[in-house]
Parts: structure tokens; C-alpha cells; sequence
């Protein structure tokens, strides 16, 4: 038996959590699927209709999933993400924010608007994210979780990214300091960063040399799979980690 294969050990039950960007082939999918093994209720959103009714679909043999599509770089829609969640649900949990754009870019080329945009979904959008989740856990009297999708990105330097890394930075300095708001409201907020966690979509669009490169910087020298990310943003999510906020998590041999 695989580690990918280990049966869920109750470790979200009775818990509702909603993913964002969970209708691809990489980690958001790969942490939707992860937490209805644990037990939860997930509720999933992307910005693609018909690829979310898809996962929905096929995750639904798994628990109880519900879709709603939402595009992160809109208030309203997360608004109505989160609650069209609590409608369905009752209430909610967890907030993972997932939703991220990536580029290739020098900086002597790149406009605004390239910036603006991966700025938008990637900071912006788990921002909106964050405050909207924090929001409804208080209205429902405190308690719950956030987990962001960062980078290891945010610490290391790449060329061609710097739009998305100073998003990824972004989303740590934002874990860091929205965990100290939320704390006096019972409210854990973390954050994994990742390296080079392999799906088909980043084959698609990143170049065999980066990919080698990027492999060989990791202490097992591949990539990570998305399931293994999302181990770790369940147990970010789960009660053994009631002790800790503010804190971002290398999945990777790479940080400061």
C-alpha cells in the first residue's frame, strides 16, 4: 500500500472546509479529495464551471461535496462562496486558500497589467479569502482554521517570477499577521509552501530544463506529488495542530 492510499483517520470529522482552485489537477484538488477522506464536508470552487462540475462529480463518491464557483479576484463571488457554504452546510470550518497564477516574466518586459493580475489572484484573492472566513467564524462565536498555499518561491530567488514571488511573499507576511488578529478569536491561520509539486498541468507549461533544475534543488531529488502537499495542509487543518498559528511550513528541503 502506498502512503497515497492510507486510509483517513477521522482527522477533519464533522468539520466543513472550503478549497478554492480545487477543480484542476494539483494540489486544491488533491487537498478536497484528502479532507473528505478525513471525514470533512468540502465545499469546492474554481472559476471554471464545467471543470468543477466534473470534480465535484468525481469526488462525490468519497463524502459530502458540494461546488461553487467562484472567482477570487471579485468580492462579491467570494462573498457568496462563503455564504453559499454556510447555506449548504450550516457553517464552516476551514478555509484553504488555494487560488495562485503563475507566469514567466522578466521584469524589463512585464506590463502592469501581467502583475497587477498574478498580485490580484495570488495575494489579493487569498486576502479576500481570509477576511471573509474570519468574518463568518466570528459570527459563528470563534474557532477555525486557514490554511494558505505559499511558496517556496517567497524566500528564494528565480528569474522571471518576480510577480509571483512577491505575491507568495506576500501570502506569508499576510498568514503571519492576520494570525495574530484572529488569535483572540480562536482562529489558527498557517501556511504550506511548496517547491515543485508535479501535476500535468505544470508539465504543460513549465520547460524540461527548469524542471530539472527545480527537481535537483529538493533532498529527495523529485518533485512532490500534490497528495503529499496536501497532507500536510490537512494536518494544518486538524485539531493536533490547535498550538500553532502564524506559521509558514516548508514542503520542501528549500527554506530560509
Amino acid at each position: 500500500m502506498s502512503l497515497k492510499n492510507v486510509p483517513g483517520h477521522e482527522l477533519l470529522a464533522g468539520k466543513v472546509v472550503v478549497v478554492t482552485a480545487a477543480a484542476g489537477t494539483g494540489i486544491g484538488s488533491a487537498v478536497a479529495r484528502r479532507c473528505l477522506e478525513e471525514g470533512a464536508s468540502v465545499v469546492i470552487s474554481d472559476w471554471h464551471e464545467r471543470r468543477l462540475g466534473e470534480k465535484a462529480a468525481e469526488l462525490a463518491s468519497l463524502g459530502k461535496v458540494h461546488a461553487i464557483p467562484c472567482d477570487v479576484t471579485a468580492e462579491d463571488q467570494v462573498q457568496a462562496l462563503i455564504d453559499g457554504a454556510v447555506d449548504h452546510f450550516g457553517q464552516i470550518d476551514v478555509m484553504v486558500n488555494n487560488a495562485g497564477l503563475g507566469g514567466t516574466k522578466s521584469v524589463l518586459d512585464m506590463a502592469d497589467d501581467e502583475w497587477s493580475r498574478v498580485l490580484d489572484i495570488t495575494l489579493t484573492g487569498t486576502f479576500r479569502c481570509t477576511r471573509a472566513a474570519l468574518r463568518q467564524f466570528v459570527a459563528q462565536g470563534g474557532g477555525g482554521a486557514i490554511v494558505n498555499n505559499a511558496s517556496v518561491i517567497g524566500w528564494r530567488a528565480q528569474a522571471g517570477q518576480a510577480h509571483y514571488a512577491a505575491a507568495k511573499a506576500g501570502v506569508m507576511a499576510l498568514t503571519r499577521c492576520s494570525a495574530l488578529d484572529a488569535a483572540e478569536h480562536g482562529v489558527r491561520i498557517n501556511a504550506v509552501a511548496p517547491s515543485l509539486a508535479m501535476h500535468p498541468f505544470l508539465a504543460k507549461v513549465t520547460s524540461d530544463e527548469l524542471l530539472e533544475d527545480l527537481t535537483k534543488r529538493e533532498a529527495f531529488g523529485r518533485a512532490a506529488e500534490p497528495w503529499e502537499v496536501a497532507n500536510v495542509m490537512v494536518f494544518l487543518a486538524s485539531d493536533y495542530a490547535s498550538y500553532l498559528t502564524g506559521e509558514v511550513v516548508s514542503v520542501s528541503s528549500q527554506h530560509p
